[in-house]
């Protein structure tokens, strides 16, 4: 072999190098939702493991969503809506792969559910997981329409069978979609039962796996990451 023909074939090589590591780099678009009164930075165990993961920074988005003083008042139906539809959007627009994956937490499990539905983008999204959702509702919320008197508990909230919670009930949110969930979670489990209609409540119908852990409503985000990861690749 000639030593030109070893030169153009180097160069030829250096050349392919960024397209092929341009296709490693590839993932999905992950859009991470907090829950009520949360934020983005909830998720910074998981945003630091995706980042040594390869996800580059423009991959990974955490919008903020609701009344970030104010529980009772945040619900699934409104201004709490915008920020996360925005971000799902955005996220398949600008996704390498044309697809996401949704990662949620607490409310914003169900948040995510709704706009994914809404928006009719489950095709769209690899991976689902609800990490501590009340996707059964919350006793502490009641049992609707005799529900607690405010916005997170009404008609768009988590009471027990409230509209919005039957208008979601089996629907798909992603090709493949996973729980996380705890049987000693103070917050879905805060009046001693974790059951709504014979299910734990952080369950989703029709999902590929559920997975217990012994930790609390908080500690089920931020301990989990390395899980929650490995279920993306």
């Amino acid at each position: 072999m000639s030593i030109k023909t070893c030169i153009l074939g180097l160069l030829a090589l250096l050349l392919f190098m960024p397209v092929m590591a341009l296709h490693a780099a590839c993932h999905d678009t992950v859009v991470m939702v907090h829950g009520n009164t949360g934020s983005p930075t909830d998720f910074q165990n998981t945003y630091n493991l995706l980042r040594q993961s390869g996800w580059s920074d423009a991959q990974i988005i955490a919008p903020a969503w609701g009344n970030a003083f104010c529980a009772a008042c945040n619900d699934h139906n409104g201004s709490e809506e915008t920020p996360v539809a925005d971000a799902i959007t955005s996220a398949i627009a600008t996704s390498c792969s044309g697809h996401i994956d949704v990662i949620g937490h607490s409310m914003g499990v169900t948040l995510a559910m709704r706009e994914i539905d809404k928006l009719g983008v489950a095709s769209k999204v690899d991976v689902f997981i609800g990490i501590a959702g009340a996707v059964h509702g919350l006793w502490s919320c009641g049992m609707y329409p005799f529900n607690v008197a405010n916005a997170t508990c009404g008609y768009y909230g988590l009471s027990v069978h409230s509209p919005f919670l039957l208008g979601i009930a089996g629907h798909r949110f992603g090709v493949r979609m996973y729980s996380m969930k705890s049987w000693s979670d103070e917050i879905n489990c805060a009046t001693g039962t974790c059951l709504v209609d014979g299910v734990h409540t952080s369950t989703i119908p029709g999902e590929n796996s559920s997975f217990d852990y012994p930790y609390g409503h908080y500690q089920l985000l931020l301990l989990t990451a390395a899980d929650q990861v490995g279920l993306l690749k």
